[in-house]
């Protein structure tokens, strides 16, 4: 899939700078953010697995 985006001039610098900083092409950098926003759990899903293992953890500890 192709992708354009427009940045602002501001956002585009930051890139190139930070991208300058790890020693990486920027479009890989973007590439690498995007892909970490989409890989990143949902905050919701986080503090319901969190909820049920608090929940049931004498009982995951009998278990063992």
């Amino acid at each position: 899939m192709n992708l354009s985006l427009e940045l602002t001039n501001e956002q585009s610098i930051r890139l190139n700078e930070l991208a300058g900083e790890l020693g990486v092409d920027p479009l890989d950098l973007a590439r690498a953010a995007i892909n970490d926003l989409l890989t990143k759990p949902d905050d919701d899903f986080d503090r319901a697995a969190q909820y049920v293992l608090k929940k049931n953890s004498e009982l995951y500890r009998r278990l063992s």
